[in-house]
């Protein structure tokens, strides 16, 4: 068996394993080196591949007996392979970027395009976009262009994320504003955790096509794999593990009516799927250290939804959880993009004369038919999906299940 890994310095929690074992049957591990480790690793660490990320893609260079010519090109080094003693180093994001472009149905060809930022990321993006046809202009912090003279560039109409901003867990960033390009038609962002940065839901809410970057991850993979293996591997293989990988990465989140059933069909759900649940009235109460029916009598609704937004902003960073709302989180816009960001957001629906007042003081001080007019247009805007929550929870979480496939 191939014995391959991914070379880092600090690599947390990477997506890279699951989608090799998805793949191809070989042996995939995380190495994390510090700089001082890497020859080492290189000359006697045994692996037939390895795939290397930040911030090692430029440091391994000197110590391979050949590159291909992209890597050349743009300076950095992705994927390693020993063949015959040798090691052999090559570029696959630059494919994987390709790939991502064709795939978002997003024209580029001679279409004035803004690539943000110079670092590593920019120039495999550049190199693609030199294949597809695509005149571009770098932003960069310093330089002829930069953020501060953007207004040299209004009339662009696609723009390429390169940076890290936005990227987890510094969620809620945008590296400029897309109000300033009305003529843009195309946005490509290639972070992909929170699958919809602040920038791609600038994009999302003006209506322009966008994408974000996991496409990209697992096409440069599918090429990676295929250098280690020395073999092709169908390309319909990148559409389903990018379709397997977004809906496990992605949020089940539960929202609707005090009472409507969410903490159940929640527990529903990860008896179901093997998720874990974040409860947001559970973090708050924790929080605050009391129950929400003792704050709000005791410091009132406004101190309650601002202990909320922070709780449901932390909540919405996850990945692949189940989160059960309260249910006047949607009462405040700012919880919306915490909670779209990372998931599909369903709308449990029951009967009114179904829901329980007891221990919930906002129910109890007010009509719940009032209280639902009042919420029923901001439900709708946050809901994705809307399920009915008439009968057994169990019914619920398999219908949940099936829409997030």
């Amino acid at each position: 068996m191939l014995k391959c890994g991914l070379l880092g310095r600090k690599l947390g929690h990477s997506y890279s394993p699951e989608i090799h074992a998805m793949l191809a049957d070989y042996e995939y591990v995380l190495c994390e080196r510090e700089e001082d480790g890497i020859e080492d690793l290189l000359r006697n660490g045994g692996f037939d591949g390895l795939n290397v990320t930040i911030p090692y893609k430029k440091t391994v260079i000197p110590y391979l007996d050949g590159i291909s010519d992209v890597a050349r090109k743009i300076g950095s080094v992705n994927t390693i392979i020993r063949r015959g003693g040798k090691l052999y180093g090559d570029n696959t994001d630059v494919f994987g970027f390709t790939a991502l472009v064709r795939r978002s149905g997003i024209d580029v060809g001679g279409r004035k395009t803004l690539v943000l930022g110079s670092g590593g990321a920019s120039a495999a993006v550049c190199c693609a976009l030199e294949g597809l046809g695509a005149p571009y202009t770098v932003i960069s912090r310093t330089g002829e262009n930069n953020y501060e003279n953007l207004f040299l560039h209004k009339d662009a109409e696609i723009i390429i994320n390169a940076t890290p901003v936005g990227m987890y867990p510094d969620v809620g960033k945008a590296p400029l504003d897309l109000s300033l390009f009305p003529e843009c038609r195309g946005v490509i962002d290639v972070i992909y955790n929170p699958a919809v940065t602040a920038l791609l839901m600038q994009a999302e809410k003006a209506g322009i096509r966008h994408a974000n970057g996991l496409y990209m991850l697992v096409a440069q993979a599918k090429r990676g794999a295929e250098l280690f293996l020395n073999g092709s591997i169908p390309d319909g293989e990148t559409d389903r593990i990018e379709r397997t990988l977004a809906a496990r990465m992605k949020n089940i989140v539960l929202i609707g009516m005090p009472g409507c059933g969410k903490t159940t069909v929640a527990n529903a759900l990860a008896k179901a799927t093997g998720r874990e649940i974040t409860d947001t009235d559970a973090e708050i109460e924790a929080r605050v250290g009391m129950k929400i029916s003792e704050y709000i009598p005791k410091y009132g609704e406004e101190a309650f939804r601002l202990v909320e937004e922070e709780v449901v902003a932390d909540a919405g960073k996850q990945s692949g959880k189940i989160i059960a709302t309260g249910g006047g989180c949607v009462t405040r816009e700012k919880n919306y993009a915490s909670l779209h960001q990372n998931g599909t957001i369903f709308l449990l629906r029951r009967d009114l004369d179904k829901l329980p007042k007891e221990g919930r003081p906002l129910s109890q001080a007010t009509d719940l038919l009032k209280m639902y007019e009042k919420r029923k247009p901001l439900y709708l805007r946050f809901a994705d999906h809307t399920v009915d929550n008439g009968g057994a929870p169990e019914e619920t979480a398999k219908a949940i299940s099936e829409m997030m496939k």
